[in-house]
């Protein structure tokens, strides 16, 4: 900790909380290409909003082709990296407050991505900002790279490997303190049944999300389908509506709740709690035998079950998300599946279970994705040093952790996890009423200056 530091981010602390909002006012979600915007206009501006505050602070800055930028300090051949994104997934549904709106209620700033990730972005970079303010002399030069694609498959990073400076270390503030230094493989799946339909199935925007909403429209009349769904809801935690659209169709709502793909458990999925609405209703003979074997098979698990794959080792314990459906007239179009596997589990052990299961009820793979996962050594300099710089600042002894979510730390080596989450307080990551209290705020900017001291430059 050095006391000069805190005081200047002190003396900034509304400046911060404005940086953030305007960060948050940015809907930076992954929409069409564009020129210099390879992941939509929305996301452009908000990497363009934080190389700005970056030259403002005079930074060095680099727009990578609006794949990604960075800004840097120091001097130095050592570079170390800190690894933060500002795409956020859409905001959803079920929201007290503007999802974009950055509004402050009870000491809290509420938006998406207040959490995950350009809270911890805002803070990484003025964290920056008061160790270079303060003349703290550097020994390695200090990178603050920002992405743009982290929820949607990191093609940003990509970019950044194959023309940037690959850091001889770096932490990404995008998951949980004290620290993680072991991130389970990430594996996505999407399966098809191509048949003819007469139903219509609708849930989910992203599979690395507890779909919070699913829809049908269903060839029957409203009077057929009331008394089955009242039965239904009487037992069921969801929430259900149905609306007749003409006397022979009716559309069903069903409302769960979001949730982050690495933690299905906080969630309840919409998808999952329709199906088994469907499974009860007296459909068109082709639409009820699909239902009922999706249903048999995907049941309302989370942890691998219904394909054998309940699998835990030192890195955690297995869990799957089935996260996005589109069902039209010519059947399942597409389902996905968001799989966070133990790192002793294989990439075709996945592919096996999930295959035994779900090919002899008529789903095909279309394709799949795997990201391997890693774990760094508890006694190597990042991850002591980070260790130690949690400790000073809490007064608790931190030890590493091992996670499901999959954060940048896992494609560039010697990198890890360091925050923002806080233990024993409230994470609404990828969930309506995402917020972060201003105290987190400044705990998180002053801890980020602490690693960057630690790491990356000598009083």
């Amino acid at each position: 900790m050095n006391p000069k530091v805190d005081a200047w981010l002190d003396a900034r602390r509304d400046e911060i909380i404005r940086s953030l909002q305007e960060s948050i006012a940015i809907p930076s979600v992954k929409g069409e290409p564009a020129p210099k915007a390879p992941f939509g206009k929305d996301v452009r501006v908000s990497l363009d909003h934080a190389l700005g505050l970056a030259e403002k602070f005079g930074f060095e800055t680099t727009d990578m082709d609006g794949y990604i930028g960075y800004a840097e300090f120091g001097k130095g051949e050592e570079l170390v990296g800190v690894l933060c994104h500002l795409d956020v997934v859409p905001a959803g549904v079920g929201w007290k407050y503007p999802p974009f709106g950055g509004e402050i209620h009870d000491a809290r700033i509420y938006g998406r991505g207040t959490l995950d990730d350009k809270g911890p972005a805002i803070a990484a970079l003025y964290a920056m900002a008061a160790v270079k303010e303060c003349g703290l002399t550097p020994k390695r030069r200090v990178r603050l790279i920002l992405g743009c694609d982290e929820e949607s498959g990191m093609k940003c990073l990509d970019h950044y490997c194959a023309h940037g400076e690959i850091p001889m270390m770096s932490f990404s503030p995008d998951a949980e303190y004290p620290l993680v230094n072991s991130e389970k493989h990430n594996f996505t799946a999407y399966f098809a049944m191509p048949y003819t339909s007469s139903i219509r199935v609708e849930a989910g925007e992203r599979t690395n999300v507890v779909p919070g909403e699913a829809t049908a429209i269903v060839p029957l009349s409203l009077s057929r389908i009331l008394p089955i769904m009242e039965a239904y809801m009487e037992k069921s935690e969801y929430g259900c509506a149905a609306e007749a659209l003409d006397e022979e169709s009716v559309k069903i709502t069903v409302k769960g709740l979001n949730a982050h793909a690495s933690l299905p458990e906080q969630g309840r999925n919409a998808l999952l709690a329709l199906l088994d609405l469907l499974d009860k209703l007296p459909l068109p003979e082709a639409d009820a035998k699909a239902v009922a074997g999706l249903h048999e098979v995907l049941g309302m698990y989370y942890n691998g079950q219904p394909f054998g794959l309940d699998k835990t080792d030192a890195s955690g314990r297995l869990t799957h998300n089935i996260g996005v459906m589109r069902w039209d007239e010519t059947g399942i179009e597409s389902m996905s599946i968001d799989i966070r596997a133990p790192i002793s589990m294989t990439r075709e052990d996945l592919e096996n279970g999930l295959n035994g299961k779900l090919e002899p009820i008529g789903m095909k793979m279309l394709r799949s994705g795997f990201s391997k996962g890693y774990c760094q050594p508890r006694e190597s300099e990042l991850v002591s040093k980070l260790l130690d710089v949690y400790s000073a600042r809490t007064g608790e002894k931190a030890e590493p952790l091992a996670i499901g979510g999959g954060t940048y730390a896992r494609h560039l080596p010697n990198a890890v996890a360091f925050g923002c989450e806080i233990p024993g307080h409230e994470a609404f990551v990828h969930m309506p009423d995402e917020y972060v209290s201003i105290e987190d705020l400044m705990f998180n900017v002053k801890v980020i200056a602490d690693a960057i001291i630690a790491l990356g430059l000598a009083e």
